[in-house]
């Protein structure tokens, strides 16, 4: 999956799946890659479970997340080992 640009705009839903990420609503980031970088290196690996992320009308699951985060056009420094990076159970 790819994406424009990861300056726009996001939401971030997480849970331990998406009905919960749903219930907890969305947390609004300046940018994708700011909220790629709180879902991938900073939240409970468990919440990645559930996660979407909503660009401009796009909607991106997990797997596509965790993609634009380890793609080459991701713009900000990643850390050396991530939490949430692994595979689900």
């Amino acid at each position: 999956m790819t994406l424009q640009n990861y300056m726009d705009g996001a939401e971030l839903y997480l849970g331990s799946d998406r009905k919960t990420a749903i219930a907890h609503g969305p947390r609004a980031f300046r940018n994708v890659a700011k909220a790629l970088r709180f879902a991938i290196e900073e939240a409970a690996p468990v919440s990645l479970r559930g996660a979407r992320l909503s660009v401009g009308g796009r909607t991106f699951t997990r797997s596509a997340m965790l993609a634009l985060y380890k793609s080459p056009n991701y713009p900000l420094t990643r850390k050396s080992t991530v939490a949430g990076g692994g595979s689900a159970p």
